[in-house]
């Protein structure tokens, strides 16, 4: 099940330093990094994987740390920050105090030169370096609270991250100045490192581009389940262009500096694309699992996010919840019910109604209604829990107000869950990024037609930052999506 991180929303405030600095000029910031934060990352970073899907340990990781190293070399941080690969599809990076550094495998997908990634590298250093964590993290922790209201007043933990507390830590929204700042240091630091400074205006191009096919190619409900901590950083209309302006004010030309696309291309040839099997597969509204031969289909209005521990669901009216399993034990699935209502409501004012055996597709279930009392009024949780057979138990854990009629989209959900056959688990294949070389008949169709997705075309060209109108070179290297090898 996913852990909340209140321990950080409560005492990082405490521990962290500034470093000085108007945003006026680079050689201002004095970075510094005190042993409390670098003794706090340390101790979170187990647990902050655990919530983002876990480490990536693949070849790639040990180059993300590599080149990270570079810049934060450059920024005076050298040798006092960890670069880790984030084994999730959701393009995105993010930096906390201490110097702890992630980017998402998601992220390196769309990136099409070292320069690029290099870029991301910089920026997050820059967020560091200008201590933007700590300043996001005072405005916000108060107003964080609010929205924690439910978990906090019943001293639970499990329902404070059902009422949508989840990542409240990484949710940090900097504001527009403070991502034109870490805009600005991470170009001086791209140039310091000796890369081509332009290129951070191409990596926010790509940005782009990614968020403009998820818009066009995906469905409403689809393209909202994007997780609220992969928003840190909104692109400002101006963004790119401004991040152009100061990549020429350093006085180097588009180019002089290396971008090394061949390099990065083969570095990421092989990389994990989607869904990780051992996670399972989200599919717009649709979970499916191939190992544990499981899957669901959530109502028209709801989100799937996919974590490495349960299925985060978003309905509509502010329901929402979690799916998930574990062992059964001796007590069978009312013994499972009860170990988990325990877990969840330890602190808080609470009625367990009856529960209600039930049998979905062939499934033996068991569906717990249970109101929980708060200064702020009644909270409904109900709970639904499935015999996966082989010891196995798998449940929905899903929050409401009693004030909203949710009855009718919580049984078209519970009735959803089933066993999955044969054909359908030999039908869920991981898919990766291949890198391949164009010949001399190849067009923009036919690598799109190489391509493992529904969209293969619009899917093509966001990858590869192309347009219609950029015919390919013969012995060019290209990103094509495949079946795993």
């Amino acid at each position: 099940m996913p852990r909340t991180i209140l321990c950080l929303l409560a005492g990082t405030a405490l521990v962290l330093s500034g470093c000085g600095g108007d945003g006026s000029d680079p050689a201002d910031y004095r970075p510094q990094i005190e042993e409390a934060e670098r003794n706090l990352g340390a101790e979170q970073h187990p647990q902050l994987l655990a919530e983002f899907g876990g480490s990536y340990d693949a070849p790639e990781a040990a180059y993300v740390a590599r080149i990270g190293e570079t810049l934060a070399d450059a920024a005076g941080l050298g040798g006092q920050c960890k670069f880790t690969l984030v084994n999730s599809d959701v393009v995105n990076a993010f930096a906390v105090p201490g110097c702890y550094i992630y980017l998402t495998r998601g992220l390196m997908s769309v990136v099409n030169s070292e320069a690029e990634l290099a870029s991301v590298l910089a920026h997050e250093v820059g967020h560091i370096v200008a201590d933007h964590s700590e300043r996001q993290q005072k405005r916000s922790l108060w107003r964080g609270l609010g929205v924690m209201a439910v978990g906090l007043l019943t001293q639970s933990q499990r329902l404070t991250q059902l009422a949508g507390a989840a990542a409240g830590y990484f949710t940090l929204s900097y504001s527009r100045k403070q991502e034109f700042e870490s805009d600005d240091l991470g170009i001086h630091y791209l140039k310091k490192a000796g890369y081509d400074p332009h290129a951070a205006a191409d990596m926010l191009g790509a940005l782009g581009r990614n968020e403009q096919f998820m818009s066009r190619t995906r469905g409403r409900d689809e393209a909202r389940s994007i997780p609220e901590w992969a928003r840190t950083h909104p692109l400002a209309e101006n963004r790119v262009e401004r991040a152009r302006q100061t990549a020429g004010a350093t006085g180097v030309a588009a180019g002089a500096l290396p971008e090394n696309e061949e390099r990065y291309l083969r570095e990421v040839d092989g990389l994990l694309y989607g869904d990780d099997p051992a996670q399972g597969f989200v599919q717009g509204r649709r979970f499916a699992h191939p190992v544990m031969r499981i899957g669901f289909e959530a109502p028209e209005g709801f989100t799937l996010t996919n974590s490495p521990q349960a299925i985060l669901i978003d309905g509509p009216d502010g329901l929402r919840g979690e799916f998930g399993g574990g062992r059964m034990g001796r007590g069978g699935i009312e013994g499972y019910a009860s170990a988990l209502l325990e877990q969840v409501l330890k602190g808080a004012q609470a009625e367990i109604g009856a529960a209600r055996q039930t049998q979905v597709n062939d499934v033996p279930g068991l569906i717990v209604p249970v109101r929980v009392a708060t200064p702020e009024g009644e909270v409904e949780l109900s709970l639904a829990v499935y015999d996966g057979g082989g010891g196995a138990a798998y449940h929905f854990m899903m929050v409401s107000s009693p004030a909203r009629g949710s009855a009718a989209a919580l049984g078209a959900l519970f009735g959803s869950f089933r066993l999955l056959s044969d054909e359908e688990v030999r039908a869920l294949k991981p898919r990766e990024i291949r890198v391949v070389r164009a010949g001399a008949g190849d067009t923009l169709q036919t690598m799109a037609g190489r391509m493992a997705s529904d969209h293969p075309l619009d899917h093509f060209l966001m990858l590869n930052g192309r347009t219609p109108d950029q015919p390919l070179r013969p012995g060019e290297l290209v990103k094509i999506v495949a079946l795993a090898r």
